[in-house]
């Protein structure tokens, strides 16, 4: 399963705080929709305008990356630059 991090704001919203979890998925699309089904509402954030790194690797569209057993994956505020 991979390692996943959410923000703290999306923690405290919805997981009681608990900032990391393991969660089985073969992409991130898969990934988020099992914290949906965890924690219900949370798929909208995870899809408006957030920035995801797997394995350190950041996505700013990274819903059909593929993603490892063993990987980490970090939904974080989006990276803007000029």
């Amino acid at each position: 399963m991979a390692k996943v991090i959410l923000t703290r704001w999306l923690a405290r919203q919805f997981t009681a705080g608990q900032i990391e979890h393991q969660v089985p998925g073969l992409t991130i699309r898969a990934l988020a929709r099992e914290l949906e089904y965890r924690y219900p509402g949370i798929i909208k954030h995870l899809e408006d305008g957030v920035a995801v790194a797997i394995d350190g690797e950041i996505y700013q569209n990274a819903f059909l990356e593929k993603v490892e057993p063993n990987s980490e994956v970090a939904f974080m505020p989006p990276i803007e630059g000029g």
